[in-house]
């Protein structure tokens, strides 16, 4: 199938400065960090030489799941804070290689900014520090944000309080399993935003892999969406391509309810990046 491409934008406080040989080159405020990303397998438009003299943080991989930061610049922060409109996120360093925040979803940030109004319900599912919950709630909604990880859920409330806004909903409860109750409870929701992992271990040491759970995420978020909701799901996971989006959804919504694209990020050099696929579909 044909898959359309949808592009994350640059903003103030952050740009996809360049790209290629395994890595990117990002500017986040006034830090520049390069990062490893197995879909920049092309040449990058600057010399590397360039990139040492700009960035003050590389991330080095110490195996698939996690390595180590070098610090480029003496004087390099450990965490900073960064702004998308009146919004704040503080990003930090970690051994997964993310900062905090995903930029490539500005592309649905946007989205949401123009579908959310004053009384609707969201419901962000798998929802790490919480920026679509933060543009949700800065739109008016009710928001109740769920993630299974306590740390992110913290950092997700101190990116709240940074941004001076209340009134959150925070669930710490594996998603699925959430939403699944939630459905026996009759509750419904405008929106449901969800982020779900390629691949993960729950409390139990029990193994998820989004594909074999990416039907029932579907399906489960139908039965909990009013008339006229929309839904989101992004999916980062090389085994799950959009023909599986499109036939996992299409159970539950005709093809005139659904859109699924690529998203991407453009680079300052004129390169692009693509970051993953995307479901979007209104009930």
């Amino acid at each position: 199938m044909t898959t359309l491409r949808e592009y994350g934008a640059a903003w103030a406080d952050y740009e996809l400065l360049d790209a290629g040989d395994g890595n990117k080159l990002e500017r986040w405020g006034a830090v520049i960090t390069i990062r490893p990303d197995i879909q920049a397998d092309f040449k990058s438009a600057w010399p590397k030489a360039q990139w040492q003299t700009m960035a003050h943080w590389q991330f080095e991989e110490q195996s698939s799941r996690s390595g180590r930061w070098i610090a480029i610049k003496p004087d390099a922060p450990e965490h900073w804070t960064i702004t998308y409109g009146n919004l704040s996120f503080g990003l930090k360093l970690t051994k997964f290689k993310h900062l905090g925040l995903f930029p490539e979803q500005q592309a649905n940030w946007r989205f949401i900014a123009e579908h959310v109004s004053a009384g609707h319900k969201i419901l962000n599912l798998f929802a790490y520090t919480g920026a679509a919950s933060l543009i949700a709630r800065d739109s008016g909604a009710e928001v109740v944000h769920v993630d299974s990880v306590k740390q992110m859920l913290t950092w997700a409330n101190e990116n709240r309080e940074r941004s001076h806004l209340s009134d959150i909903k925070w669930v710490l409860e594996d998603a699925l399993k959430f939403a699944r109750r939630e459905l026996k409870r009759g509750n419904r929701y405008d929106g449901i935003i969800m982020d779900p992992p390629a691949w993960g271990l729950g409390a139990k040491g029990e193994q998820w892999k989004l594909e074999n759970h990416l039907s029932e995420l579907i399906e489960t978020a139908h039965g909990l969406m009013n008339p006229g909701a929309f839904l989101i799901v992004n999916t980062y996971s090389p085994k799950v391509e959009p023909a599986d989006l499109a036939t996992s959804a299409g159970q539950y919504f005709s093809a005139k309810q659904m859109d699924i694209k690529q998203l991407w990020l453009p680079t300052k050099t004129g390169k692009a990046l693509y970051c993953g696929n995307l479901l979007r579909a209104i009930k």
